[in-house]
């Protein structure tokens, strides 16, 4: 009878065990989504500078956890999300972009390795300036409009705002060109004598890619920054 019994409850411990990978399977995406969103972290002025710091030594810290190397960048699965999420110590977090009206709010962490890409939006060279010559970033195109550059195929325009901030000072760019490129135009990646930003993430398709560029207007100590812009910049990203 005790056999039976404990047949009967291995059973049942393994069925449960199945609806819950079948669960997991199914709600897949919006789990690894809820799981990227959930990383808020308020970014500093000192861990930008830390950050800066351990880059400019070359640190073990700073050459186990940044890479430029696009050839192993993966697309987002959610191993990799999970791995992100309890790794964020690894991200070398230097700033963060906001784009109002798509409502894109993110860390920008040195180097495109696949932590930081999974969680922020990523350097795509080595000694970046802001408000310097062009300053390119890359980020996951997620299905979700809402979550990583997903935004920027949805909704981002020629004319929209781009603020980027070192949590010192801000950039203010004016987007001028929205275009889809080959996977292979590793050219606007480079450095470029006038001020601007170019933003890259994956087309529909995944083959291509969409850039996003804009010129720089203007730049300002972030104390000077409206009230309202001050708020967003100096609160949680990702929210």
């Amino acid at each position: 009878m005790r056999k039976g019994f404990l047949k009967k409850l291995l059973i049942n411990i393994v069925f449960v065990l199945l609806i819950i990978v079948a669960l997991g399977l199914i709600f897949n995406r919006q789990i690894k989504n809820e799981m990227i969103k959930s990383y808020q972290p308020k970014i500093t002025r000192k861990a930008v500078v830390q950050a800066e710091k351990r880059a400019k030594q070359q640190s073990k810290r700073h050459k186990r956890n940044v890479s430029y190397n696009f050839k192993k960048v993966k697309s987002l699965d959610f191993q990799t999300a999970a791995r992100a999420r309890m790794s964020t110590n690894q991200i070398e977090v230097i700033g963060e972009i906001l784009l109002p009206k798509s409502h894109i709010h993110l860390p920008i962490g040195m180097g495109v390795a696949n932590n930081t890409l999974a969680l922020a939006a990523g350097t795509m060279r080595p000694n970046q300036k802001m408000g310097k010559g062009n300053y390119p970033l890359a980020g996951h195109h997620m299905v979700n409009p809402h979550v990583l550059f997903g935004p920027l195929y949805f909704k981002t325009k020629v004319g929209d705002r781009v603020y980027l901030s070192n949590m010192s000072r801000v950039y203010q760019y004016k987007v001028y060109q929205r275009k889809f490129i080959a996977a292979t135009r590793v050219d606007v990646v480079r450095q470029t004598k006038k001020p601007i930003v170019t933003l890259i993430t994956c087309d529909a398709t995944g083959a291509g890619r969409l850039m996003i560029r804009g010129k720089l207007q203007k730049s300002f100590k972030i104390s000077q920054a409206t009230p309202k812009l001050k708020r967003a910049l100096l609160g949680p990203v990702n929210n």
